[in-house]
């Protein structure tokens, strides 16, 4: 009986050894960091290149981040190729000898060597064993295959996880577009955004407020909000409490507004305190407007069986309804559970915790609580405190619609504060209340805007057109008058992967489709302002 134990430990360690990766910590060398920006050293290993910022790991495995040019030119450099070695590795191999990288081969020589081992094995037991003793090794052999197979399966089943369309989920962007600008790649989906929404007012209703005001971020260019295209399963999922999360977002919403853990950074119900207007958000220390519950206002502008919000862990939100139009189902503790499809999704309720319970899907927490990537507000004046007894009644836009009037009362008295702001970056703050009036000015940030406007996407979309479209051998371009050749600056294919297939930088009327596999692709047709999507059938 001794062979049967030691087959069995054999196999296991055999399909181990063959598919798993050793990490030996005592050989990481931590990089000495200098941050010129805030003129001290940071020391940690580089962990990766996001949004225009540089996440270190230090030796507590804790993530900072800083934006690049906050480092020396040096470490710019050093973090770029870094960054660029990265991307190399997830899509092809070094090869050390060589110096040269050649492309991953979908054949596992690991793999097949197992097979011929496990081939061996079954013969010999089968063809020279005594036949007697089949009902003991027939178990053995049986158990240390699946011990072996599990090896490989379990990062096999891991990358087969089905990819979100993306066209699925710029659809439920679309309702708010122009104010939001989508675009993806093969791993994240962008939204680009000013924080600021369009179909309802902000502050009304505030009864606990810290005296922030909303002001326009920039989440746009390299500042942009990301959402998991490939969204894991999370082995445990983490806790949205006042111990996780805690600074910034867990999700955006379908309008490009931020969505942060119910639960404030003091570890108060920012809903049952008082602290949220009448959409569910509020300003934080950067002045930025952000949600703290699932805005289910947003239903009056989109489909309700429509996702209202994504979470940073790439999983949809939803309403009170399932996406196929049947009343929600059971949730579970994450706030959640799987469709029908077979794909996890949260929902909004009432009650904590208002839309998600717990990260279902894999996400980093860096040291300061806060779900990386993401993209960060910038403040123009310190964070305000408590004015205890206020009631937020109003906040209306300027005619000029750069700056608001806020009015609240305290006291019996009705006080308010008009702020604005130029192009060059000067926000101008004017205290009104029943001792008098005074007057601040801050040097901030350059206002932005989405890249697109409504006037150019309604025109360049009725101008540009494809055809045929379903297509085979090619499609056309045909320009309207209004648009001329020289206005196109690049054409660029994309499959549902966020893969680029083709790319000119210049006018072409006519592109071969024929070596294209049938499926459904995305044209981007970037003109001086702004960028054109259309959806290309091959069939």
């Amino acid at each position: 009986m001794k062979i049967k134990y030691f087959l069995i430990t054999f196999l296991g360690l055999l399909g181990n050894l063959v598919s798993a990766h050793t990490i030996n910590y005592d050989k990481v060398i931590l990089k000495h960091w200098l941050v010129e920006k805030e003129n001290k050293f940071v020391e940690g290993s580089f962990y990766m290149y996001k949004n225009g910022n540089v996440f270190i790991e230090d030796a507590n495995d804790n993530i900072i981040n800083y934006p690049l040019a906050y480092f020396s030119k040096a470490d710019q450099t050093f973090a770029l190729k870094k960054a660029e070695w990265v991307k190399e590795l997830n899509y092809n191999r070094l090869v050390p000898e060589t110096g040269k990288v050649e492309k991953k081969s979908a054949f596992d020589i690991k793999f097949l060597m197992v097979v011929l081992i496990l081939f061996g094995i079954g013969f010999y037991f089968f063809r020279v064993r005594d036949k007697t003793k089949s009902k003991y090794l027939i178990p053995i052999l049986a158990v240390g295959v699946g011990m072996t197979l599990f090896s490989f399966t379990a990062n096999v089943i891991k990358s087969l996880q089905s990819i979100t369309d993306p066209l699925f989920v710029d659809s439920a962007f679309t309702p708010f577009k122009p104010n939001v600008y989508t675009h993806w790649d093969a791993n994240y989906f962008y939204v680009e955004s000013i924080g600021i929404p369009t179909t309802h007012s902000m502050m009304t209703g505030i009864t606990s407020w810290q005296q922030q005001v909303p002001i326009p971020q920039c989440y746009i260019g390299n500042n942009p909000w990301s959402i998991p295209l490939n969204p894991v399963l999370a082995a445990t999922p983490i806790p949205v409490s006042p111990s996780h999360f805690t600074r910034g977002a867990i999700a955006v919403a379908i309008n490009g507004i931020a969505i942060f853990n119910p639960y404030t950074n003091t570890g108060a119900d920012a809903f049952l305190t008082g602290q949220l207007d009448n959409w569910g958000g509020h300003c934080g220390r950067a002045d930025d407007y952000h949600y703290h519950i699932a805005p289910m206002s947003l239903y009056n502008f989109t489909s309700p069986t429509s996702p209202i919000a994504f979470a940073l862990d790439g999983f949809a939100v939803y309403g009170n309804l399932e996406p196929d139009g049947a009343a929600m189902a059971p949730l579970d503790s994450n706030n959640g559970h799987f469709g029908t499809n077979g794909v996890y999704h949260y929902h909004g309720v009432a009650a904590a915790p208002y839309m998600i319970g717990k990260m279902v899907g894999l996400v980093t927490e860096d040291s300061t609580f806060q779900i990386i990537p993401q993209p960060h507000a910038n403040p123009i004046r310190p964070s305000g405190t408590p004015l205890n007894g206020a009631v937020i009644t109003n906040c209306k836009p300027n005619t000029a619609n750069n700056g608001y009037t806020l009015s609240y009362t305290l006291s019996g008295n009705t006080d308010s504060i008009v702020y604005n702001w130029n192009t060059s970056g000067l926000y101008t703050f004017k205290f009104y209340t029943i001792a008098g009036s005074t007057t601040s000015t801050y040097n901030g940030f350059s206002p932005c805007l989405v890249p697109t406007s409504l006037n150019e996407i309604a025109s360049i979309d009725n101008d540009v057109m494809i055809y045929p479209n379903p297509t085979h051998e090619n499609f056309s371009l045909q320009l309207s008058n209004a648009v001329l050749e020289k206005d196109i600056q690049q054409i660029s294919i994309y499959n549902l992967k966020g893969e680029l297939i083709f790319k000119t930088e210049h006018f072409q009327q006519s592109t071969a489709t024929r070596n294209l596999s049938k499926g459904t692709y995305i044209v981007k047709i970037q003109f001086a302002k702004s960028q054109l999507t259309k959806k290309l059938v091959v069939q």
